[in-house]
């Protein structure tokens, strides 16, 4: 056995965090500042001395639209790393980081994931919207790496080398809609669909209109605007002039901000015209008005306010690493977990390389996360997910009003939109359908 040593060599100064981001190398800074010590004096502290290293890469926005809601995704891939070092890696590696700056551009995506791919990283954890997941699917696909991706998307999509962490529809929007259906939602008759102009939201949209066909909820009107455009007092008048008693929001981003600003100078009150956001959660409720939100509500699979001992254990540790004003929230938390299936497959499959770590997914495996246990469905790399609504409280959190029972099997080709399509990577891959044209009548 290793005799405890004492350290001989004096404690590294502190490490600033905020230039380590700024940099695009943060790689693990808790694990470093614990074997920095071992490096000099043979002590055995988590991984041995000189221990090899393996590069993940991180594709996150930091600036622009999205660097509100995607910067706490670095930061929890971040300190999860952090963890996994500092508890002697994976395979006997340590995990080292890199993390530039794609700046809420989808042309910025691109080339920082083909920078990424030249570097020889491992896999990718990243982007955010549904744009920048395609345009570098690609360059993924071509260099037969993984991307994993935690944020709720659209579905319609499907690929051997994307593993999708996030909310499908027929795990987040359909069942929102049969809660608004329900007695305990309200009854709801008129539903206005207003969103951020790109893929998810008209997608998601197009299946909430199809599924809604031939029930009592109806579609008075849809609106969608540019990502990042604040103007939205002639939607929010659309949507008064609908007669619409509920609004499903699939803008994204700081676009938000201006939404909920106009929803506030109309004097639209949540009790009368709730709005129920795919893309608001407690980072995003940091820049907004408590006041203007209030009320209204988020369909998710997880929020900070689930009062478990699991999840009390995720928030401390986070915030001792990135400050007691930070808060978590969907998608940190699926990332979290993602990173923590990555890591199971890989020790399963005793090799970091893509082909052998997907073989590993095939038999599944799960994580109990701070949200509760997921499983990683190996026929579509999807996951499945709790599903909960929360009411938006004064403290920028939220009241959990309804939860699923159990988690939601992922549905990437609901039939009702997708007659059919389907995949299923353990045996044929994807089957297709007839092609489906998103735009015009339903």
């Amino acid at each position: 056995m290793n005799e405890p040593c004492p350290s001989l060599a004096p404690s590294p100064p502190p490490v600033s965090r905020r230039r380590a981001l700024a940099d695009g190398t943060a790689a693990t800074l808790a694990a470093a500042r614990l074997l920095a010590p071992a490096l000099f004096t043979g002590c055995s502290l988590g991984l041995p001395p000189r221990a090899r290293t393996v590069t993940v890469g991180m594709l996150h926005s930091q600036t622009g639209p999205l660097g509100i809601s995607a910067t706490g995704l670095r930061d929890i891939e971040l300190h999860a790393f952090e963890e996994i070092n500092a508890s002697g890696g994976i395979l006997g590696h340590r995990i080292e980081t890199r993390a530039p700056d794609p700046r809420s551009r989808t042309d910025l995506f691109v080339r920082k994931a083909r920078q990424l791919l030249d570097e020889g990283v491992a896999c990718i954890f990243g982007c955010w919207t549904s744009a920048s997941r395609k345009a570098v699917l690609p360059l993924i696909e071509e260099a037969r790496k993984l991307l994993l991706y935690s944020v709720q998307y659209e579905g319609n999509e499907s690929s051997k080398y994307v593993v999708y962490g996030g909310m499908v529809p027929n795990q987040q929007i359909l069942p929102g809609l049969d809660w608004l259906l329900s007695p305990a939602g309200g009854e709801k008759k008129k539903i206005f669909l207003v969103g951020s102009d790109y893929v998810f939201p008209r997608t998601a949209n197009y299946i909430a209109k199809k599924y809604l066909q031939g029930k009592s909820l109806t579609v008075v009107g849809e609106a969608y605007l540019p990502l990042g455009d604040r103007d939205f007092t002639a939607t929010v008048q659309r949507i008064l002039d609908s007669g619409a008693d509920c609004v499903l929001n699939t803008v994204n981003g700081t676009s938000n901000l201006g939404l909920f600003t106009a929803l506030a100078a109309a004097k639209v009150d949540p009790v009368k015209l709730p709005v129920f956001s795919t893309s608001i959660a407690e980072d995003e409720l940091r820049s907004l008005v408590p006041e203007q939100v209030r009320g209204h509500y988020a369909l998710s699979c997880y929020f900070q306010s689930l009062d478990t001992p699991a999840n009390r254990r995720w928030i401390a540790g986070f915030r001792d690493e990135f400050g007691f004003d930070r808060v978590t929230d969907d998608p940190m938390e699926p990332d979290w977990c993602l990173v923590h299936l990555w890591k199971q497959a890989v020790e399963k499959a005793g090799s970091f390389e893509t082909e052998a770590v997907r073989q590993a997914f095939r038999d599944g495996l799960s994580y109990a996360g701070p949200g509760g246990t997921v499983r990683l469905d190996p026929k579509t790399q999807h996951t499945t997910k709790f599903f909960r609504i929360g009411r938006i409280r004064g403290d920028r959190q939220f009241d959990i009003v309804h939860a699923s029972e159990a988690p939601l099997d992922p549905d990437p080709y609901p039939q009702i939109a997708f007659p059919g399509w389907s995949v299923d990577w353990t045996t044929e891959g994807i089957t297709r359908g007839p092609e489906v044209t998103i735009d015009g009548d339903v």
